[in-house]
């Protein structure tokens, strides 16, 4: 049952809501716009802020479920952890775009509102804060992540520590092209 609930996490992670949002919102493929990225960020880009709300919920919530479903229906303590990381692969890696997905930063959000939700609502915050100085998202999504664990760390579970460790480390790769663009003082 537990493979089947990882592999039911990670389809469903797949789900590349951020294309289909921005279609519909403004008949756009995000992927030719701006990053190329399916994620919220990008999709205000194609198609406006309501449509890239409407994706960082959704989004959101595609990590959100699988986690707190696997909680409720699993006597391991290590399934939301399992079952939320197998979500964040899904979006970055999905299925359905042949593997080209978003970043993992709304997704990772999700799993961390259901396994630590203190962690989650400090890297909320660390990102908000550093975006609306800034004005740019993956340093605010790279501060975040980094938050979220230190908070995880000092208040969760184990198991929760290991999802929200598994999340971050995932966020920092598919970041590592923002990172060259940050240190060349390139990143928008």
């Amino acid at each position: 049952m537990i493979v089947a609930a990882v592999l039911a996490s990670y389809l469903l992670g797949s789900i590349p809501f951020g294309l289909l949002v921005a279609r519909a919102a403004a008949g756009k493929d995000v992927r030719a716009v701006g990053s190329g990225n399916i994620g919220a960020t990008n999709v205000a880009r194609a198609a406006g802020r309501g449509a890239a709300a409407a994706t960082l919920v959704l989004d959101a919530l595609k990590g959100y479920v699988p986690a707190m479903v696997a909680g409720r229906s699993f006597e391991w303590a290590w399934a939301p952890a399992a079952c939320g990381i197998a979500a964040v692969l899904g979006h970055c890696f999905p299925l359905w775009l042949r593997f080209r997905g978003g970043k993992g930063v709304a997704t990772g959000l999700g799993v961390a509102v259901a396994v630590a939700p203190w962690a989650a609502a400090c890297g909320a915050a660390v990102w908000l804060l550093l975006y609306k100085l800034l004005r740019i998202s993956s340093v605010g999504s790279l501060a975040g992540v980094a938050a979220a664990l230190l908070v995880s760390a000092a208040t969760a579970p184990r198991w929760s520590i290991v999802a929200v460790a598994g999340i971050a480390a995932i966020v920092v790769v598919r970041h590592r092209a923002n990172v060259q663009r940050l240190l060349r003082h390139q990143e928008r």
